[in-house]
Formats: C-alpha cells, sequence, structure tokens
C-alpha cells in the first residue's frame, strides 16, 4: 500500500487536483455561458399521443362515446344519424388548501390548483429582475402549482378506461351529482357505454390535501366480462419551470412518472427508457408524479394490488397508468377504492397518510393502508445526516422564525462542534510556518531535482513530528455538511420557497438571482485562503489561493441560495477563528529562557 504522504502519491495527487479543477472549469465555463435550450412547448407531444393509445386505454375510442344511452350500434350495421355527446360539464370546489377542476367527460380532473403563496411554481428570474427585485421592485409571482394539466389528447388525471373484449374509453360523458356542506364533500359520476355502468364516487374533507376514489364498474350484460381496468393520472409540463438537476445547474425541480411496485419505487424521466415489463408487474403500492416538492399520488385503500404499471415521460408530459385485473359475472359490481393526496411532500403530512380526518369521514379504521408517500422525500446515503440538520435548523427556525437565519445558527453550532479539531488544526499548521524557512533552503537546494526535494521535506515533516494535511481535516469533515445541505435544501419542502431578508434571496433552495452571494462567498475564501500557512511553492499556492476559490465561486452561481449562505457565513466565522486562535497561539507561546523550540534541519541533525 502506497504512503500517502510519499513524494510519488503526493504529485500524482496534485496532478489530479489540478486536472480535475481545470476540467470542472472548462465544463462551468461551458455551460454557464451556453446553456441547453428549453424545450419547445410541444415537443415529443405526438409520442406521448402514441404511447396513450397504446397503454392508456384506447383514446381513440375516448373520442367517439356510444351515441345515445350509450348502448353499442346494432350488430352488422352503424348508426345512421348519431346523436351528439352532451357538452362537458365543469364542476368546480373549493377547499382551503386547493381548488378542483372536473370534467364531466371523462370524470376527471382538468384542474387541481394549490392554494397559498408557498404552493407556486419555482421562479426562475433573470439577471435583470434578481436587482429589480433587490431594490424593492416588485417581480410577477409564479403562478400557482397545478397538480393536475390534462396532456393534450390523453385521458384525464383520474379517468378510468377499459381494455379488454368490451373496451371502455376514456370520453364518456357522465352525469354529475354533487353534495356539499357537512365535514365531507362528495362528488358522483355515472356513465354507461356498452355493457358497462360506472360510478365514480370522490370524498373529500375541507381541509387537507387527500381524497377518496371509489370506482365500481357493473357488467350489465348477459354474459361475463374481462380485461384490465386501468387509472390514469396524467400532467403537462411548461419545461420554462422544470429542469433537470446537474452538478453546475442547481438542485432542479423535475416531476416524474412514479409507481411502487412490490418493494421498489419506480420513477421514469424525460429520455429514460421504458419500464421492464416483468418490473412493471406486481404488488401496487401507489403511483402518480413525483416532482421535487410536490406529489400527486393515488394508492390502493384496502393495501396493495396486483396490478401493472405504465409510465410515460417527455419534456412537455408525465403519464402514469396503471392496470388491474377486472373480471366481471353478468349483472356483478366490482368496486376498487383508492386513497389520494395531491400536495407538498412534507414529510409530517405524508407520514399519516391516510390522515384521521379522513378516515372518520370516510369510515376507515385506525388499520387503515399507509402507502409510505415520504419515502418520495430521497435523501439518499446522506439521509442520516440530512435529518439531523434539518433538526437543528427546525428548532432555530421555531425560535426565530427565518430559514436564513436557521442555516446561520447551524453554521455556528457546526463552527462550536468543530472547534477542538480546529484548534489542533491551527497548532498544527504554525508548526507547519515555523518549518517554512527550512522547507524554502531545501527548495531552493533541489530546485533541479523535484523528487528529492520531496523526500527531503517529507524527511523534514517527520522528524519535527508535523502531519502537513492537518490543517486540511477541518475542510474534509465539513464536505459531508454541505453536501448533506445541498440534499436537505434540493428535497426538504419545509425550505421550499423560503425567503431570508425582505427582497434579498425570496427562495433559499434556488440560486441567488444577483450572483451577489457566491460572489462575497468568493472573496472569502480568497481571505481566508490567504490567512493560511504558505505551505507550498509558489505555484502552487496561487492555484489554492486564486484558482480554487474561483472555480468554487463559478460551480455556486447556480447552486440555492442556502448553500451559499452557509458557506459565506462558515468563511466569516473561520476568519474570525483563525484570528483570535492566531492571536491566543502568539500570547501562549515559551517565553525567552523557557526552552528553545527544536528544529529539524534537512540532514538531520538538531539546532
Amino acid at each position: 500500500m502506497n504512503d500517502p504522504l510519499s513524494p510519488q502519491s503526493n504529485d500524482s495527487q496534485k496532478r489530479l487536483l489540478v486536472a480535475l479543477l481545470l476540467s470542472f472549469a472548462v465544463t462551468a465555463g461551458w455551460m454557464f455561458l451556453f446553456p441547453p435550450p428549453p424545450a419547445a412547448p410541444g415537443a415529443d407531444d405526438a409520442g406521448v399521443a402514441a404511447a396513450g393509445t397504446q397503454d392508456a386505454g384506447t383514446p381513440a375510442q375516448a373520442a367517439q362515446p356510444s351515441p345515445g344511452d350509450g348502448t353499442p350500434p346494432p350488430p352488422g350495421g352503424t348508426v345512421a344519424e348519431a346523436t351528439p355527446p352532451p357538452p362537458a360539464k365543469q364542476v368546480d370546489s373549493h377547499r382551503k388548501e386547493s381548488v378542483y377542476r372536473f370534467s364531466s367527460v371523462g370524470a376527471g380532473l382538468t384542474s387541481a390548483e394549490l392554494q397559498g403563496v408557498k404552493m407556486r411554481e419555482q421562479h426562475s428570474l433573470t439577471l435583470a429582475q434578481g436587482y429589480q427585485q433587490l431594490f424593492g421592485k416588485e417581480v410577477p409571482p409564479a403562478p400557482q402549482m397545478n397538480l393536475a394539466q390534462p396532456v393534450p389528447n390523453q385521458p384525464l388525471p383520474l379517468s378510468v378506461t377499459i381494455e379488454g373484449q368490451s373496451p371502455l374509453g376514456a370520453g364518456v360523458p357522465y352525469a354529475v351529482d354533487e353534495k356539499t356542506g357537512g365535514d365531507v364533500e362528495t362528488l358522483t359520476f355515472t356513465g354507461r357505454q356498452g355493457p358497462w355502468e360506472v360510478v365514480k364516487v370522490l370524498q373529500w374533507p375541507k381541509e387537507g390535501f387527500e381524497l377518496t376514489y371509489t370506482v365500481q364498474v357493473k357488467n350489465t350484460s348477459g354474459q361475463a366480462q374481462n380485461g384490465e381496468l386501468l387509472v390514469h393520472y396524467g400532467r403537462a409540463i411548461d419545461p420554462n419551470f422544470e429542469h433537470a438537476p446537474s452538478f453546475f445547474g442547481g438542485v432542479g425541480n423535475l416531476s416524474r412518472s412514479a409507481c411502487w411496485v412490490d418493494d421498489k419505487l419506480h420513477n421514469m424521466n424525460p429520455g429514460d427508457d421504458a419500464l421492464d415489463a416483468e418490473k412493471s408487474k406486481g404488488q401496487i403500492h401507489f403511483f402518480g408524479i413525483n416532482q421535487q416538492y410536490f406529489l400527486s399520488a393515488l394508492y390502493p385503500l384496502e393495501g396493495p394490488r396486483p396490478g401493472r404499471c405504465i409510465l410515460a415521460a417527455t419534456p412537455t408530459a408525465r403519464q402514469v397508468s396503471v392496470a388491474f385485473p377486472l373480471s366481471a359475472a353478468a349483472g356483478e359490481t366490482v368496486t376498487l377504492k383508492l386513497g389520494g393526496y395531491l400536495g407538498p411532500k412534507d414529510p409530517d403530512l405524508m407520514a399519516v397518510v391516510p390522515g384521521p380526518e379522513l378516515r372518520k369521514a370516510v369510515g376507515l379504521g385506525d388499520a387503515a393502508f399507509h402507502p409510505k408517500l415520504e419515502d418520495t422525500v430521497d435523501f439518499g446515503i446522506w439521509a442520516v445526516i440530512c435529518k439531523i440538520l434539518l433538526g437543528i435548523m427546525k428548532f432555530f427556525h421555531g425560535l426565530t422564525g427565518n430559514w436564513g437565519v436557521a442555516i446561520i445558527l447551524l453554521t455556528v453550532v457546526v463552527k462550536l462542534v468543530l472547534l477542538p479539531l480546529t484548534y489542533r488544526s491551527m497548532v498544527s499548521m504554525e508548526e507547519v510556518k515555523k518549518l517554512q524557512p527550512r522547507m524554502d533552503e531545501i527548495r531552493k537546494k533541489f530546485a533541479d531535482n523535484r523528487e528529492q526535494q520531496n523526500l527531503e521535506i517529507m524527511k523534514l515533516y517527520q522528524e519535527a513530528k508535523v502531519n502537513p494535511l492537518g490543517g486540511c481535516l477541518p475542510l474534509l469533515i465539513q464536505m459531508p455538511v454541505w453536501i448533506a445541505l445541498f440534499t436537505a435544501l434540493r428535497n426538504s419542502f419545509d425550505l421550499y420557497g423560503e425567503p431570508f431578508f425582505g427582497p434579498i434571496w425570496r427562495d433559499l433552495t434556488y440560486k441567488d438571482p444577483t450572483y451577489l452571494l457566491p460572489l462575497a462567498l468568493g472573496v472569502s475564501m480568497i481571505i481566508t485562503q490567504k490567512m493560511q500557512p504558505q505551505m507550498m511553492d509558489a505555484t502552487q499556492a496561487k492555484i489554492m489561493t486564486w484558482f480554487v476559490p474561483g472555480i468554487f465561486t463559478l460551480t455556486l452561481l447556480q447552486y440555492p441560495a442556502g448553500l451559499s449562505l452557509y458557506i459565506f457565513t462558515n468563511n466569516i466565522f473561520s476568519i474570525a477563528q483563525q484570528y483570535g486562535l492566531r492571536k491566543w497561539l502568539d500570547r501562549n507561546k515559551p517565553q525567552a529562557g523557557g526552552g528553545t523550540p527544536v528544529v529539524a534541519t534537512a540532514g538531520g541533525k538538531r539546532k
């Protein structure tokens, strides 16, 4: 095993560092100067339509409902003059947290708009708008989050179709019966086509983001019917309000088609391969549209149910359909009971789905199936650190009412925890600083022999019992905190849309549109580097002092303002901490006559 302090390892690490920094610089510069253009609205809609025709339950038939009372035309002939279907009736329902709009044709959602300042699309501000906002000018707010925007030529969200020997299309006209008042609002749709009579009952309490969705399918024919009952949920996407996460592109807020089959959650992004047929079959726990901070999900109320998932995702649409086996004898009614959640990805809310109000409203017991929607908040391998950081920030937010202040106080806590390590690091760097004259002599003496130069410097470190990497340890420990905070900002609805102060940084999960905070961060990094003892040659010192802060600043231009705020605050505290510790160390140096420090020479002799 190679010694990490060996000259060969030292040189290779330096070359690797320079190579990585150069590659990051080129990539960042290219992506910053030439960002990829957004997909044109309507792109790939033809592909979505084709996928829906095959997978979503015969939309071609959906456009042609049976005439008259919904009975099929007589065998061997067609209806000469088909009665036109009745016009679609729009039904609006207002609740505290959202406004639903249904269409009687297809009996599905045409809109599910969340209410409140925080329930909005993530606003992408230009540089000009950022400075206008900074100086107090009002910028038009982003639109309210709409979790059910229909995809053109596709089944509406919450619509049902039947595939098999007697198909049922998605465009069947339904009669509507609306009951308001009391603790629960009830909406009943009744439609008929061919041998099928479909009754859909939706219920929801006055408050919250939950609903129940009961589908009753009756076989009115004189013979058994078999096939699949498909439940659809789709959402049209405006590419101007969504972008994929990337190393130089920030946290992203991309919606994904999602389905939990057996013990795994499958998410589909635009451009992903279709879900394997075998993986798509199994026990369905829930399905819907999984966005960065919001979720639209349906789940079997009585527990996981066998079925198969059909996912589709393009730049302008996300779609999911779940097919449940359907077998109905003559005159038999088959019932499918679903629960729904259309709201923010708040773990506290999703952890109790179905909630007590919903269970009471529809007569569910305490043993109702819990679909684990909270698992859609995915912190990955950083889950433990993320939850600790979020717990600390929630505590400070409870005291201050401001998430920006909570991030600053989190920085103070981390600095205090790392103070003993920082002190030892400072002592180590001061010891290295004492060796600086001898290191300069070695560099001059072996200026033409880099390998011998490194050997002598390593020998000097060993004899003086100094670890040259000791000063890097606090930074290395901070890295997981930075990554975990970034992950928390990327996934936590608590922080979504939260401002700092007044017009400054209206959303801590979005980049600083003025770029002032990342630039201030870069300046503070340069100051911090200049305060460090010189432990390398002039070229390497320039790279660490100027190039690395420059790359770091360029990277963070597109990252959340909350992360920049944390690192900037950390740098300010580090500068003050280094200054204070250095003063303390200077006051506590051995006095004259109290002993002479031992310094090793290049030849191993002692002075």
